[in-house]
């Protein structure tokens, strides 16, 4: 890996591209990615009923006001996708069998979207995430499988969306990304003086480095453009920090909160949060004692089962918040929920079995044809990824497979 003033270069390949959407939307399309690490109690997350008239289950009930924005799936997982906990790593990539020796992951569902839509933003992507978390604590990989980290301090992404440096320091960055153009003007000239001393097969790997050289070289002048863009102003005061661990809804809040004010101010169109429970030695929920991670151990216990209904459920509100908060805010002739892609969902269904299949996976906005419960064979799963190809295509991704998908998810798709 070459670094050069703020830009990565992977070798030999670099999947950076200008934008390659099927067709200039107004307004734009977004998309927002959100797991938690510690499933659901399946019982209470699915509904019994299927199609449009199902009744809602008790946590789908705290959304009740919001049942035509989303539809919630059942049957629905990553085949060959095992490993408990560790398949966090794959749940937006869909790569199989992350715990075996030698598994190397793809690119995640962000990426791939980031990657595509090109500098029309001032970030590509927002990576977030709540919560301690095991390891880097990321659900965004490169397209080389490189796990891209995710900030987890409010203040750093209200800064870095909103705080406008002062005039030498946009200078300084500035002059940081002009030195890596340099950079990358000097490996390219090389590169021409090496072609004709290298054999057909180095030729070929010559050019894929060329390619990542002249990609690498973009990024940095997109860099430089929007460095000298002013910031959008936001009627928000910079957040606090979560300095001791949980404050899993507190955060989770935080974080939401930023989100929304990144899509509406059109910073990004791809945010992916994680929200991480496993290393929790307390959560922010009144009522509740235990370890998230030991309450879904415990959850055959009345008084563990209580505390769990008490936790999922005070996520459920505030994710209904987020939802609530994006259908208020006017876009363009509907709103932002409208046009934004939101899923929910976790790699874990029944986390005491650390089960990975029949996961909790709800879609909400987008402009899809909500209102249903779509079920699927709970033992013969549907492929997660079919959603992924349908939330592609409705950015403007024209695309028909997408990690180990069978197609789209037709079930879903705007009338």
């Amino acid at each position: 890996m070459l670094a050069a003033s703020g830009a990565s270069l992977l070798l030999p390949r670099l999947e950076f591209t200008q934008p390659v959407l099927a067709s200039t939307q107004a307004p734009p399309q977004r998309m927002m990615m959100i797991c938690t690490d510690l499933g659901m109690i399946p019982e209470k997350f699915f509904p019994v009923d299927e199609g449009a008239n199902y009744k809602l289950s008790p946590y789908l009930n705290l959304l009740k006001d919001l049942k035509q924005d989303f539809t919630v799936f059942s049957g629905i997982s990553h085949p060959e996708v095992d490993g408990g906990h560790e398949a966090d790593v794959s749940f937006l990539t869909a790569a199989p069998h992350p715990t075996r020796a030698g598994f190397k992951n793809t690119i995640s569902l962000d990426q791939y979207a980031a990657d595509r839509m090109g500098a029309v933003t001032r970030f590509p992507s927002l990576n977030l995430r709540v919560g301690a978390a095991r390891g880097d604590g990321s659900l965004s990989f490169s397209s080389d499988g490189v796990r891209m980290p995710a900030e987890d301090r409010p203040s750093k992404v209200f800064q870095s969306l909103f705080v406008q440096g002062s005039k030498r320091d946009v200078e300084r960055q500035v002059r940081r990304f002009q030195e890596g153009q340099s950079l990358m003007d000097d490996y390219a000239d090389r590169l021409k003086t090496l072609r004709g001393y290298v054999g057909r097969r180095d030729q070929v790997r010559m050019e894929q480095f060329c390619t990542a050289v002249r990609e690498t070289e973009q990024r940095l002048i997109a860099k430089e453009q929007w460095e000298q863009k002013a910031k959008p102003q936001v009627d928000l005061e910079c957040p606090q920090d979560f300095d001791k661990p949980g404050h899993i809804i507190g955060h989770s809040r935080a974080m939401y909160d930023l989100a929304k004010l990144a899509l509406q101010t059109d910073s990004t169109r791809v945010v992916t949060i994680y929200i991480t429970q496993v290393l929790s030695p307390t959560v922010d929920v009144p009522n509740v004692k235990l370890p998230p991670h030991a309450l879904t151990h415990q959850s055959k216990l009345k008084e563990s089962r209580e505390q769990l209904v008490r936790l999922e459920r005070a996520q459920m509100r505030v994710f209904g918040d987020l939802l609530k908060g994006l259908k208020s805010c006017d876009d363009a002739g509907g709103n932002l929920l409208d046009h934004t892609s939101v899923l929910y969902g976790s790699n874990l269904s029944d986390a005491n079995r650390h089960d990975n299949s029949n996961l909790p996976i709800l879609l909400a906005g987008g402009g899809f044809r909500h209102g249903c419960h779509v079920a699927f064979d709970r033992k013969r799963n549907e492929p997660l990824s079919n959603i992924y190809v349908s939330m592609l295509n409705r950015m403007g991704i024209e695309t028909s497979q997408f990690g180990t998908s069978t197609g789209s998810m037709s079930e879903i798709e705007a009338a």
